[in-house]
């Protein structure tokens, strides 16, 4: 299904309290799509849009928007694409990784590539930033190649360690902090995800682009 697809009407629209309404989507391109659209439209009384794997969160100032949100949102089309939905080639951010996980020739398995097929892959197209959550700079990146698609592990680590970059399911990520985690572990990255000191703390936000690329590193 094309992310150009009537957003607002093919997908469910629930109340969430008094002051918020939840848009229920069926992959997380959709979310994306929808989130931008959302933005771009600059609806009155609207907070903030937080979108997730399947949903997008649209948090109101006051009840009073609640009706007159949902009716827009039932009126909303993206029968054409809305900004930031298609927006080419460009990379918003690269990230260097050292391809040494602990999980990487048991990703090479469940994925019947090689080690180096693995990184190929992972390497080869940008991944998008779907949503964040877990941790304070973790985000959920999608739309890498459908080969990388691994269980997560059966016996999750209590510490994964900061920087770890992980596979699960249709996702990656880079794991902000030590934490405990059961993500396919495949390597390791320098990169600082969450710096509470910067302008903006999380170094990916939704709808970036994320190129990883693949350097030599000291073994730890």
């Amino acid at each position: 299904m094309s992310v150009a697809t009537d957003l607002m009407v093919s997908n469910i629209i629930r109340d969430y309290g008094d002051q918020a309404l939840l848009l229920e989507c069926e992959s997380t391109e959709q979310v994306l799509a929808a989130a931008a659209a959302l933005r771009h439209a600059k609806l009155p009384g609207v907070l903030d849009i937080v979108p997730a794997a399947r949903t997008v969160l649209i948090k109101l100032a006051d009840p009073r928007y609640h009706a007159p949100t949902q009716q827009r949102l039932k009126q909303m089309s993206a029968d054409s694409p809305e900004p930031g939905t298609h927006r080419g080639p460009h990379v918003d951010v690269v990230i260097e990784v050292v391809y040494d996980g602990a999980d990487l020739t048991d990703v090479a398995t469940h994925t019947g590539m090689d080690v180096a097929g693995v990184i190929e892959a992972h390497t080869a197209v940008p991944w998008r930033v779907g949503f964040g959550g877990f941790a304070p700079g973790f985000a959920y990146l999608v739309g890498g190649d459908p080969r990388l698609a691994v269980p997560r592990r059966s016996d999750p680590r209590t510490a994964v360690p900061v920087g770890s970059v992980g596979l699960a399911g249709e996702f990656s990520g880079i794991y902000p902090r030590q934490s405990p985690g059961g993500w396919q572990l495949i390597g390791r990255t320098d990169a600082v995800l969450w710096d509470i000191d910067r302008p903006r703390p999380a170094l990916l936000e939704p709808g970036m682009l994320v190129q990883f690329r693949a350097v030599t590193g000291n073994s730890r």
